[in-house]
């Protein structure tokens, strides 16, 4: 578990303790990320857990991910889908993607999943041209001045009952904090607000983490 501005140190020991359960393989890929200089872009094990109960509970069959890093919710993502499952994940960066093919191919699941290396929007909008409404799932984790691009496109790739989840929609306590006025924070703000407002989906803002906003398409 990543330290989390939302619990105190004691309490955050004690649910590390007891509300994680985290594959092998994923704790390993963790440690390994921890040493690169950009770690901190990695979820956290408990959403990882967290976004593993949802892919299983709606019976996600197609997902979609808005940023990869090194592939460990992506890798948390293949491993909740049956095995003729599959995920378009998007990311423009090779280097820290290539650590995500690695752990991918090891868990035995890299035919589920697609790599676009290209900007999310193109990708999108390219599987756009092929139709709407034919996924189940889909994962935002990326630059936050792009969120309400690419949750307006995942909207339209998801199907009815489909669900987003989209990651960092506390920032750290920083959208609370009328002096952060940064673009990162300005643009998450504008988010939750947009999201809030959307009579397209039910949502819900979960205080998991640095917060996961999850929409579900009416």
């Amino acid at each position: 578990m990543s330290e989390s501005f939302l619990f105190p140190e004691q309490l955050g020991a004690y649910y590390a303790r007891v509300a994680v359960r985290e594959f092998p393989l994923l704790t390993r890929l963790r440690e390994e990320t921890a040493k690169l200089p950009s770690a901190g872009m990695q979820i956290a094990a408990e959403e990882g857990q967290f976004l593993d109960l949802l892919i299983r509970l709606i019976g996600a069959r197609r997902c979609v991910e808005v940023g990869v890093f090194t592939g460990y919710s992506s890798l948390v993502t293949a491993l909740a889908l049956p095995a003729d499952g599959f995920l378009l994940a998007c990311d423009i960066n090779p280097q820290t993607t290539a650590i995500a093919r690695r752990y991918w191919a090891e868990a035995g699941v890299a035919d589920r999943v697609r790599l676009e290396l290209a900007p999310a929007v193109q990708t999108l909008d390219a599987e756009l041209a092929k139709g709407e409404g034919h996924y189940d799932f889909a994962f935002i984790d990326a630059d936050k001045t792009g969120y309400l691009d690419y949750y307006e496109r995942c909207l339209r790739l998801l199907r009815p009952g489909g669900l987003i989840a989209v990651d960092n929609t506390l920032w750290s306590g920083s959208v609370a904090d009328p002096r952060q006025r940064d673009p990162d924070t300005q643009a998450i703000r504008a988010f939750n607000d947009h999201v809030r407002a959307d009579q397209r989906v039910d949502f819900c803002l979960v205080p998991i983490a640095d917060g996961v906003t999850l929409a579900r398409k009416r």
